[in-house]
């Protein structure tokens, strides 16, 4: 999980009521504490609540404060399926939630208040193109560092990520990338995990994914950096897990109408229907991806090797491709209008 400091939730079993008290006074809205052994494994929560009630049966401030914590807390088993469970606790108010190991050693947390779920997936962000239809802004920029509002092209979908609990992201880099390591470093200030993959030659979309040693998850995000967009992934996941697919596409919709009648005619012209000016839905690949962490052995070693030709393979195949509509806001940063638009958006945008 991520690298969250959750050491102001935690407390040794063997610490006082005083101790407890303070460090809850600390927290704020965030009251509860997590009773730990000396290996941090979990034994229970305590509240302000739990301590009220401790009193009230007598209890002191030499009590024990496993007697005041609850014995059998909530939680969160890391590397687990896990939307129907979180989707509870947000159903029961529950505000903070603790994650543990196979050992049941406290991890980390899951805070609502900063995060909406877990989503179990690696992301691999692309960010290797020169952007050369934003020069001069990419002269001596990478297009994904180029800022919007407050912060970097990237940064938003990061950040995004982090909402949606994911903490282990992979940037693949190429023209400029120095830079980009060096703003991010290890993602340790987002409290995530960020690692660098580094083309030695132009990959195409998909080939640099190979170049990643190990991926912790069973699925795995690919996504442009260079998007603006408030996609929901929890939905997006959730519609690719449900729908048993193998891969899933992120879409646009185009309109196109039709200022006349339309005439539909079989083979022998005939009319056979009569459309009165008729409107045209047609879905574009908005350059966000969800894939079976299998479906990487489809892909050529050492090869530049596009998603679209992955998605050739995937049909060829008769496995199960989906399409996933955006419903809400994209915006491929390509060129000087789109970045401008960009910048107009950016300020009534929720992302």
């Amino acid at each position: 999980m991520s690298m969250i400091d959750i050491e102001k939730h935690i407390i040794l079993e063997n610490a006082d009521l005083k101790t407890a008290l303070s460090k809850l006074n600390d927290l704020g809205l965030d009251a509860i504490l997590f009773v730990v052994d000396k290996n941090k494994k979990l034994l229970g929560s305590l509240t302000d609540g739990d301590v009220r009630r401790g009193l009230l049966k007598q209890f002191d401030f030499n009590t024990p404060i496993l007697q005041f914590c609850q014995k059998n807390p909530v939680f969160i088993r890391d590397g687990h399926e896990l939307t129907q469970e979180i989707e509870s606790f947000k159903k029961r108010k529950l505000k903070v939630i603790p994650i543990v190991n196979d050992d049941f050693q406290m991890i980390s947390i899951l805070n609502f208040r900063f995060r909406e779920n877990i989503i179990p997936v690696d992301v691999v962000l692309m960010a290797g193109g020169e952007g050369k239809r934003l020069r001069p802004l990419t002269e001596n920029t990478p297009k994904p560092l180029l800022v919007v509002g407050e912060k970097p092209i990237i940064e938003h979908n990061i950040d995004r990520f982090i909402k949606y609990g994911v903490d282990n992201i992979y940037i693949s880099i190429n023209y400029l990338g120095d830079q980009l390591m060096n703003y991010f470093k290890d993602g340790s200030q987002k409290e995530i995990n960020i690692k660098y993959v580094k083309e030695d030659k132009p990959m195409g979309t998909v080939g640099s994914v190979l170049l990643i040693d190990q991926f912790k998850h069973d699925e795995i995000i690919i996504m442009n950096s260079d998007l603006l967009t408030n996609i929901d992934f929890e939905d997006f996941y959730n519609s690719f897990k449900q729908s048993n697919s193998d891969m899933a596409v992120a879409a646009t919709s185009y309109f196109v109408d039709v200022p006349y009648a339309v005439l539909e005619v079989n083979e022998q012209n005939q009319v056979k229907s009569l459309k009165e000016k008729p409107r045209y839905t047609y879905y574009s690949n908005a350059g966000i991806y969800i894939l079976k962490k299998s479906l990487l052995d489809f892909i050529p070693k050492d090869t530049f090797f596009d998603i679209t030709d992955l998605m050739e393979v995937i049909l060829s195949k008769n496995l199960k491709l989906l399409t996933y509509p955006i419903t809400g806001y994209w915006l491929d940063i390509g060129r000087h209008e789109d970045y401008k638009k960009a910048q107009d958006d950016i300020k009534h945008l929720d992302l």
